[in-house]
């Protein structure tokens, strides 16, 4: 079984093709009483098509399409490995951090100040990814129990990718020095 983070599909195109590397989440509705974490440290990028993704991003290409429903065919084309996680209570930090991402910084606003499922207002968090392309995308059938509210989704019809089918979409160099930018604005929060 491996595990799926659901994100909007813009956001999802904006890290596999390097343009970014964080993960911002308050939590969906379905999280449960303790609210939202970065609770794995390996995880594929599972696409959603919210309509309106486009209104809350400052870049990137969508063509809304109506959501999954039951029994579409979709690809999972990424996986991504969490190098640290933190929560950020400082708007200047996150503030900071604009050039690293594709949020409007409304998006960021409305999201930081949100209260509920176990988040206080001013406060987010924030993973620091390292995104692979998956040299063979996997094939699914879109099922109900994909969705919902939710961040995290247990899938049982695949396993974790190994290294030999994966590609890193930043060279090492410029991953490295991505971190030690992102570490020099948030620190270097929690190892996963």
């Amino acid at each position: 079984m491996a595990i799926a983070f659901k994100e909007w599909q813009v956001i999802c195109d904006a890290l596999a093709d390097g343009r970014q590397s964080i993960l911002l989440r308050k939590g969906g509705i379905h999280e449960g009483r303790e609210g939202f974490s970065f609770a794995h440290d390996s995880f594929y990028l599972f696409p959603t098509k919210f309509h309106a993704q486009l209104d809350y991003v400052r870049e990137g290409e969508f063509t809304p399409e109506r959501e999954w429903q039951v029994g579409d065919k979709f690809c999972i084309t990424h996986h991504a490995k969490a190098i640290f996680a933190v929560t950020l209570n400082d708007w200047a930090k996150l503030l900071a951090l604009f050039p690293y991402h594709v949020y409007t910084e409304q998006t960021l606003k409305e999201r930081f100040d949100w209260e509920g499922k176990g988040m206080a207002s001013g406060s987010i968090h924030l993973a620091f990814v390292k995104t692979f392309r998956l040299k063979k995308p996997i094939e699914l059938t879109y099922e109900k129990r994909f969705g919902g509210c939710r961040s995290w989704l247990d899938i049982t019809e695949i396993n974790e990718p190994d290294s030999e089918n994966t590609t890193s979409v930043l060279e090492m160099a410029k991953f490295e020095d991505l971190r030690e930018k992102i570490c020099g604005i948030v620190g270097s929060g929690t190892s996963l």
